[in-house]
């Protein structure tokens, strides 16, 4: 089995194989600084939560999802709590259909069997067999549906150092005014660009940081209400009532689904 630590991913890793899969176990928080490849690389979870951090934005991965990254594209990653997870490095040549920019994808349960499958080769050249499985995980990825797991960062200086600020504690309760004044713009400006420049109003934006935040709180086993509360909800009741019409299911389930994935998916877990 190839474990990520083992690999030094250079010039030379263009050339065969096509294909390279690590699995990653980790029992506490580990950050990776921002850093490149030639090989474009998808980064799963199986149990925990890592984010992602690229030029323009925030990628958080929980469990059943995974981040695209093209080749040569710069990248940083951060795991909250324990982890488990793995990566699939294509090489540069096989990317040319892949997609062309960041992205969060949703996993199949196909693609995590080839996956955990490829991650007990040995390494070196392919044989017949590994090479068609190496063809059906490039499929997969092709075919991967995208999630709005992403968070866009603004391009505007003055804009990223009131996201800057976010990020860092996104239970400030600061309204637009006054972010505008402390970042020197004006409120109508800071509204707008957000806006066009990310896609989402200030408020939807800041309630997206809040969220995010959630995640990586619910991995770390945090109480809910102590989630609810620290990330500036009135009550906790709130914050369940935001997160449901968000991801579909309650907080508690959903940090459940964290530590195994899915019911028919649990043979999965401690595999890697």
């Amino acid at each position: 089995m190839l474990n990520f630590d083992s690999l030094r991913l250079g010039a030379a890793d263009t050339d065969e194989p096509v294909i390279i899969v690590a699995a990653t176990r980790q029992k506490g928080e580990r950050v990776v600084a921002p850093h490149s490849h030639p090989r474009g690389q998808l980064l799963g979870s199986l149990r925990g939560l890592i984010s992602v951090g690229v030029e323009d934005g925030l990628w958080v991965v929980p469990a059943i999802h995974a981040v695209w990254l093209p080749p040569h594209h710069v990248h940083s990653a951060r795991s909250h709590g324990a982890f488990e997870g793995w990566n699939v490095f294509i090489a540069e040549k096989a990317c040319t259909d892949l997609p062309q920019r960041p992205c969060t994808v949703r996993t199949s349960g196909l693609l995590l069997e080839a996956v955990l499958r490829a991650a007990t080769w040995p390494g070196g050249e392919l044989n017949a067999s590994e090479k068609h499985l190496a063809a059906v995980i490039i499929d997969e990825i092709r075919g991967l549906p995208s999630e709005q797991f992403g968070l866009p960062l603004p391009l505007d200086m003055r804009l990223q150092r009131v996201a800057a600020a976010l990020i860092g504690d996104p239970s400030d309760e600061r309204h637009l005014e006054q972010w505008s004044r402390w970042a020197a713009v004006s409120s109508r400006t800071l509204s707008r660009r957000f806006v066009r420049e990310t896609g989402f109003t200030f408020t939807d934006w800041r309630q997206q940081v809040r969220l995010f935040r959630s995640l990586e709180m619910l991995a770390a086993g945090t109480p809910i209400t102590t989630i609810a509360l620290d990330l500036g909800y009135c009550t906790a009741s709130a914050f369940i009532r935001v997160f449901k019409r968000t991801f579909g299911e309650t907080p508690s389930t959903y940090g459940k689904r964290m530590i195994c994935p899915r019911r028919d998916d649990q043979h999965l877990c401690g595999r890697i």
